[in-house]
């Protein structure tokens, strides 16, 4: 009921009209289940190395996605592709509840997907003293009091890559959904310390807002981060403030969803008339073909948590957005089963990391009673 309500209320922010979005290629379960399949035999076939990683040298994370991917997909922590990829990331946890290698400059965010990918595997709770301890760990790694931080500081609530690193939105919204993995409520103090930060990242005047950026370009949407001068890789406005793109606005919705922000909320529906105004499949809105797969992940799990079946553009024309992503998808995979970004940025090149995040993203298009997670 409560999920019937929230998408009541966010299909009346937008104007009623009879128009729709012109359909897109019909693609049937049998027809999904081919793309996933042939997506999961590349890894298997091509991706995986004999110890059960995916591209190792970029570190232990990229491994956690993709498992975290195929587990979506349906396959048990004792399928032998899974096993082996589960053994590899347990060789990473360690003493203090990190999940990250040994001297990594990316401790945060590898032991959030980490945590992600356990989380997906615990269906016998077999995880749980790892999660439990890595819930401690990724709280530590919050900016906070414990850091001298007050709710003022531009700074707190954020998470980095790790080791007290600059905060940014990606890497706090990865921090959210961990905290939801591990049990943390939207009320939790965690989560609405991460919620001061994600509002800090919108190009929004609201009681909120101390990032002078923010105020040159009032559009709504998100950007990577404001602190330590702030920065947007889609670059900034004639008037000094930080452009905002898909990925960071789908992944600012998602985080405030996941903090329990409603759909009559000042922030939500800014966010929601930005993404209704640059509604894209084709590409990452203010980044082109740059950091496309993430954003298709962001975009998706956003919208599925909003338990939203059709979204409404600026237009007023209604996109079945799952099947939307689906039909770009299956445009888009590569007659090995892969997908790859022709845009090296963010590691999209290497075809593990951006088959990963296709699979991630079909797992929350499988159907409209698909469940967030």
């Amino acid at each position: 009921m409560k999920k019937l309500l929230l998408l009541t209320c966010v299909l009346s922010a937008f104007a009623a009209t009879t128009s729709q979005a012109e359909e897109p290629a019909k693609l049937d379960a049998k027809t999904y289940e081919q793309m996933v399949t042939k997506g999961i035999d590349y890894l298997k076939t091509k991706g995986q190395a004999p110890d059960g990683s995916y591209s190792a040298q970029a570190g232990p994370g990229v491994t956690a996605l993709i498992t975290t991917a195929i587990l979506r997909a349906g396959r048990s922590p004792d399928d032998p592709l899974v096993a082996k990829s589960l053994k590899y990331l347990e060789g990473f946890v360690r003493e203090d509840g990190g999940i990250s290698k040994t001297g990594s400059k990316l401790p945060n965010y590898e032991t959030c997907l980490a945590v992600l990918c356990f989380k997906e595997a615990n269906k016998d709770g077999r995880y749980d003293k790892i999660l439990k301890k890595a819930d401690a760990y990724i709280k530590g790694e919050q900016w906070d009091e414990s850091e001298g931080k007050d709710k003022k500081d531009i700074n707190y609530g954020g998470a980095g890559y790790g080791g007290k690193s600059r905060p940014d939105l990606s890497n706090t919204a990865f921090l959210v959904d961990a905290l939801k993995a591990t049990g943390n409520g939207a009320d939790s103090e965690a989560i609405q310390r991460a919620l001061l930060f994600v509002s800090r990242c919108q190009n929004l005047e609201t009681e909120l807002t101390i990032a002078p950026q923010a105020l040159k370009n009032p559009d709504g949407g998100f950007f990577y981060t404001p602190a330590a001068g702030g920065d947007s890789p889609a670059g900034k406005t004639d008037e000094g403030g930080l452009r905002s793109y898909g990925a960071m606005t789908y992944a600012g919705l998602k985080s405030m969803i996941y903090a329990g922000v409603g759909p009559e909320d000042k922030r939500v529906k800014a966010a929601l008339k930005w993404l209704g105004k640059n509604y894209s499949v084709a590409e990452n809105p203010g980044m082109g073909q740059r950091g496309v797969y993430y954003y298709y992940h962001t975009f998706a799990k956003a919208l599925d948590a909003m338990g939203q079946y059709e979204f409404a553009d600026e237009k007023g024309v209604k996109h079945n957005w799952r099947q939307e992503l689906i039909a770009e998808l299956a445009k888009r995979q590569r007659p090995d089963g892969s997908w790859a970004n022709p845009e090296q940025q963010w590691l999209e090149g290497d075809a593990n990391l951006a088959t990963g995040f296709a699979l991630l993203t079909l797992s929350y298009c499988k159907s409209v009673s698909t469940a967030s997670k």
